[in-house]
């Protein structure tokens, strides 16, 4: 029987097989849970995080869609002052749609390249 999780692993598989983050240009990947949503950017040369935003640093009072917004443009903002300004986008086996659409729309608002 194939679930929600073992779909989207297989999928995630897929993707990372093809995506790699450098320093230079990292690795944008995005976690979504029931409530809450986070963006890290990712070295995979040296397994290090440069810059990490989430939705807990906001109010609740926020729809999801909206908190993801907010999501990807403090991820934005904080990857300009790390120096980046490129990156390529891992939606991490997710559908590209509703939250995850909105976090790349707001990174890409922020100043990110993808």
């Amino acid at each position: 029987m194939v679930t929600k999780d073992s779909r989207r692993n297989k999928i995630k598989a897929r993707i990372r097989s093809r995506i790699k983050g450098t320093a230079q240009q990292p690795r944008l990947s995005v976690f979504r849970s029931n409530k809450q949503i986070y963006a890290q950017l990712i070295d995979d040369l040296t397994g290090v995080t440069l810059v990490s935003a989430s939705s807990r640093a906001f109010s609740d009072k926020v729809a999801k869609v909206e908190l993801a917004t907010l999501v990807g443009k403090a991820i934005a903002e904080k990857a300009a002052s790390a120096g980046v300004k490129t990156c390529v986008f891992d939606r991490n086996g997710y559908l590209y749609h509703g939250r995850v659409k909105a976090l790349a729309e707001g990174a890409r608002e922020g100043g990110l390249i993808f």
